[in-house]
């Protein structure tokens, strides 16, 4: 499968869309995805993408360990070595397909954090 490195525009922002939820490996949800060089539990965010005049949401899989402490709905947020890697399947007689986005982590965008603030006043 190709990897694709998403290039975004320097007007690109991302805000963050629902808390990070594990990744599971087996449909009934009793082993966790693990990524294959590090080993580490993946989860998976909705991000809110903004570029210009258009939005979409993103479900990104990130590595337990590329997440930081304090990522709640409508925090600003960069993913950092973001991937997009297209995919199909066909279940049924049913062609799927779609495009899974993976980054190696999420960092924290914006302001000072609120003890600066507070130190500021």
């Amino acid at each position: 499968m190709a990897r694709i490195r998403v290039g975004l525009l320097p007007s690109a922002s991302f805000m963050v869309g629902t808390q990070a939820v594990p990744k599971y490996s087996d449909a009934e949800k009793t082993q966790f995805a693990k990524d294959r060089e590090t080993g580490a539990k993946l989860y998976t965010i909705t991000l809110f993408f903004m570029e210009e005049d258009r939005a979409e949401a993103l479900k990104v899989t990130v590595p337990e360990t590329g997440l930081p402490n304090g990522l709640k709905p409508g925090v600003p947020v960069m993913p950092v070595e973001l991937f997009a890697t297209p995919w199909a399947r066909i279940f049924n007689g049913s062609l799927s397909d779609g495009i899974a986005y993976r980054a190696d982590r999420i960092d924290l965008v914006g302001g000072p954090a609120p003890a600066a603030e507070a130190d500021a006043a």
